[in-house]
Order: C-alpha cells, then sequence, then structure tokens
C-alpha cells in the first residue's frame, strides 16, 4: 500500500547460545488492561510540537524467545519490578516513526502507528534500556510529503540516542528518506511501502512485462535502490512485498478462484499503474488466458467507456485496473454496467490503490459488489497466532478505527527491529546499540516468529514472508469493511 505514484510518478538474528535460526517471537504476550490515554503517550515523544519523555513500565516485562517451536521464557527487564515509579530509566534507547499521522493517509497510518505504540507499552525495556519512540508526521494534513520527511529523518539524526526508525509509509517519502539515512547508517524498516525501486534496480523482471524482456527502474522513469544508497550499503527493509507480486497475485487469484480466462486492463498512466497491469497480464497468460486489450487512460480524460465496450464484444470476463481511487479508477466500474450489467458477474479488480477506500466505493455508484483488490501484506487477523494480540490491543484501545490492516504487520515491525537491537547491544556486552550494527543485525533477521509470520529478509532488503492478501468490497455503503477473500502465497516460490 501507499505508494501510489503521488508526488514522484509511482505511486537471523540468532541470539548468543541459541542454535541458527532461532527467534526472539514477541507475539502472543497478554500484556494486560491498558488505558487508552497510557498507550498512546507513554513511552514516546512528539517531534514536531510538545515533547513528551514518559517511559511508564508496564508489569508484564517478559518476553519469549522461540526455538524451533520450543518455547523459553526469559526475563529481559528486571528493572520492570518496580514499575510504580514513573520516572524514566537511566538508559534509554529512541526510536524514531515517520508516518503521515495527518492528512489524506492517516486512516491507515493512525492504526499503524497505534500497533507500534502498543509494542513498545508492552515490551517497555530492552536488555536493561527503556524504549521511547519520537513520532514524526510527514504529511501536514495533506498527501505524504517527501521533503516534510526528509526533514524529519534529519531530526532524527541530530539525536545521538535515536538508533533506528520505523517508517515511512509513502514510495515518494522513501526515496528522499532513504539516502539521508543510508549515510549516517540508520536502519529504517517499512511496514507498508512497495515500489520495487526501493530495494533493487528492476522495476519489472522480465517474466512479469508481457514483452519478456526486463525493465529498469531508470527505464521506468524511477532512482534504482543502488542511486538511493550512498554508502552501497543496505539500511532499508520492508514487510511488505513489492508492487509486482501485487498484479501477479491478481491474475493468479482471477485464474483459479474467479475462472477468468479473458480480461482486459486499464492502468492510470503512471508507473505505479502501469507497473501493475503488466504484472498481472504476463502472470494471466503464462496461466493460460488472455489479456484482450490494454487501455492507458488520458489523466485529462479518464473514459473508459469506449474501451470498455471493444472488450464486450470481445467477451472479456473481467477488468483489471492499475491505479489508486483518487485517479477516478473506480469510475470504471460504474461504467462497467452499461456494457456487462451490474454485479458480480463481471469482476472488477485491482492493487491496493483501491484496496479497502470507501471513494472507491462511492465512485463505483451502484455497481460496488463484484470489486476485488489486493493488498501486499497478509490479513494478520485471520491468522490463529494473532488472536490474543488482537484481543489485547482492542482491549486497550476503545475505538474500532484505532485498529486497521497494518496495525500488526507495524506491531511486527517494531518485534524485528527489536530483534536487531537486542543482538547489538549483546555484542556490544550490554553497551548502547550503534547504528551500523543495527543495521547489520537487521539484515540477518530470519526465521522470526511474528504474528504475521516466519520475518526475514532476502540481500535487497525485501521480506521473505510474501503473502498478497485479496479483499472483496462489503456492498453498496463504504462504511461497510471489506471482507478477506483469500491469499496468494509467493514465500517458497517467486512467479518469475
Amino acid at each position: 500500500m501507499r505508494d501510489r505514484a503521488r508526488a514522484e510518478g509511482d505511486a537471523g538474528f540468532s541470539a548468543p547460545g541459541v542454535p541458527a535460526k532461532s527467534e526472539i517471537s514477541w507475539g502472543g504476550m497478554a500484556p494486560g488492561r491498558l488505558g487508552r490515554e497510557d498507550v498512546r503517550t507513554s513511552g514516546d515523544r512528539t517531534l514536531h510540537g510538545g515533547v513528551e519523555a514518559r517511559s511508564g513500565c508496564h508489569p508484564l516485562c517478559v518476553s519469549r524467545l522461540v526455538s524451533l517451536g520450543t518455547l523459553l521464557l526469559v526475563v529481559l527487564a528486571s528493572a520492570c519490578m518496580g514499575a510504580t515509579s514513573m520516572s524514566p530509566p537511566a538508559k534509554t534507547i529512541h526510536i524514531g516513526v515517520d508516518l503521515p499521522t495527518t492528512g489524506n493517509e492517516a486512516r491507515a497510518a493512525l492504526p499503524a502507528l497505534n500497533g507500534i505504540r502498543f509494542f513498545v507499552q508492552t515490551h517497555p525495556m530492552l536488555d536493561g534500556f527503556g524504549v521511547d519512540l519520537t513520532v514524526a508526521d510527514d504529511a501536514g494534513g495533506g498527501f505524504p510529503n517527501p521533503a516534510r520527511g526528509a526533514s524529519n529523518v534529519r531530526g532524527f539524526l541530530a539525536d545521538s540516542s535515536l538508533v533506528a526508525m520505523i517508517g515511512p509509509f509513502d514510495a515518494g517519502v522513501a526515496r528522499k528518506e532513504i539516502p539521508i539515512a543510508n549515510e549516517a547508517g540508520l536502519a529504517m524498516i517499512s511496514p507498508a511501502t512497495s515500489s520495487p525501486c526501493l530495494t533493487r534496480d528492476v522495476f519489472m523482471p522480465a517474466r512479469l512485462n508481457p514483452a519478456r524482456t526486463e525493465i529498469g527502474c531508470k527505464m521506468a522513469g524511477l532512482p534504482p535502490a543502488s542511486d538511493l544508497r550512498p554508502a552501497h550499503v543496505n539500511n532499508f527493509f520492508r514487510l511488505s512485498v513489492p508492487d509486482d507480486l501485487q498484479g501477479a497475485a491478481a491474475a493468479d487469484y482471477a485464474f483459479n478462484m474467479l475462472h477468468v480466462l479473458r480480461a482486459g486492463a486499464i492502468s492510470d498512466h503512471e508507473a505505479y499503474g502501469q507497473g501493475l497491469v503488466d504484472a498481472f497480464s504476463a502472470r494471466l497468460a503464462s496461466l493460460g488466458g488472455t489479456v484482450l486489450g490494454h487501455l492507458d487512460l488520458d489523466p485529462k480524460n479518464p473514459d473508459a467507456t469506449a474501451f470498455l465496450r471493444s472488450m464486450k464484444e470481445a467477451n472479456a470476463q473481467a477488468i483489471y485496473y492499475g491505479g489508486p481511487s483518487r485517479m477516478g479508477g473506480c469510475n470504471i466500474r460504474a461504467e462497467m454496467s452499461a456494457q456487462f450489467g451490474v454485479g458480480e458477474a463481471t469482476p472488477f479488480l485491482g492493487g491496493d490503490g483501491i484496496a479497502q477506500d470507501p471513494a472507491c466505493i462511492r465512485s463505483a455508484a451502484g455497481n460496488s459488489g463484484g470489486i476485488f483488490a489486493t493488498v501486499p501484506i497478509i490479513d494478520a487477523t485471520s491468522l490463529p497466532g494473532a488472536r490474543s494480540m488482537i484481543h489485547d490491543f482492542k482491549a486497550a484501545f476503545g475505538n474500532t478505527s484505532d485498529f486497521g490492516p497494518y496495525t500488526i504487520v507495524a506491531y511486527d515491525a517494531t518485534a524485528v527491529l527489536y530483534a536487531a537491537l537486542d543482538r547489538a547491544v549483546r555484542d556490544s556486552g550490554g553497551k548502547a546499540p550503534d547504528r551500523a550494527k543495527v543495521t547489520k543485525d537487521l539484515a540477518q533477521i530470519s526465521g522470526l516468529a511474528g504474528l504475521t509470520g516466519n520475518i526475514g529478509f532476502d540481500a535487497f532488503g525485501d521480506t521473505t514472508n510474501r503473502v498478497i492478501s485479496i479483499f472483496e468490497s462489503g456492498g453498496s455503503d463504504p462504511r461497510t469493511p471489506w471482507k478477506l477473500a483469500g491469499k496468494v502465497d509467493y514465500s517458497a516460490r517467486l512467479p518469475y
């Protein structure tokens, strides 16, 4: 999610004495009831505006060490025994958080921030260090702003006790932040960005391009990942899968579950949407299906009526759209009514640019049924291992809007960072972790038992837990939650 072609045209760690592949697992703890105000404020500071440095220690300061399925309870923070005092610990580690907490993306970003805060609130101590968050907004009330994000990272770097950061949400922001953080050796872990060129120099692998030729990032009009890393060491990691896998997953779902053999494809005239359409088209063809035609929308006149008529005449069974709702994408669903009729007989599929977006349902008018969209993360609410955390989270936060699709992913991003911090502290003999060492240890994460599955990173910093969720619209009311329709898992084998 969050790579929607905005500003820039685009949309294991082994603990000492533990066998390789064993990891710290932070899932399934019973943190007890926390007041909503405690969860939202304790243990974090605001970069812009008032500063809070409360580091209240919750009585339950126990984490889990998991060794190939064997749970070993380890007390990491004996300092929490005196939890009645609200004074901050003598030693503190700061973690930066850069998200669009206001404006157009706040609906998704604030629940993600809640997931981060909830993890820190229930794990306030790490190897004798208190953990505080420094939270910064990169939107300023509008869309995520790359310049604002860059300024936030510079603010993080000014704090010598801040050793890593979580975020951002948006690809355009990430492109400005990564080089700044890279030069300083600051590790970044994002729960949401999915643009391929943030982690590699190839925009589209040959087998996901209908022309069967590799498309480089520069050819797609985007800076390659190598240009974003002046120190020539990777410092950027993410838990969402790249966008090319979204397009491929939509094709897999359409072919295998919706029995689509013939489809039309429409893109939004931006790299994000065109990449989704290319991957969808190539993957559908490799499965034995056919994309009958491709329309690249004119931004000044995004009318697809004539194209839809031609797709109806060619017996298309579905329409795939690559692009965001705000580009008028779901107006296409409304336009489909005249040619294909109303209802689910002819599905409308897309990527995370339309997923779970009330604006999409409004634009589709009376034809909002039968809309399917991919999201480049696993839907953790469907996983048994996440139920305890979800229960405890909802007991602590009173509003349904406090929890969202990225809450648990952000929670896991924090757990991954804790694992890297833990090793860095231990390897230094209990001293404050070094930024470069945290980055190195983050790259070595493999098989960490998170709530979203076994977490690790490949050589580029991409997650190896490559699960894409498929959601279906809930009906004509924009407020109705979308329902999980299925998932496509490329963890064992990529589709190219």
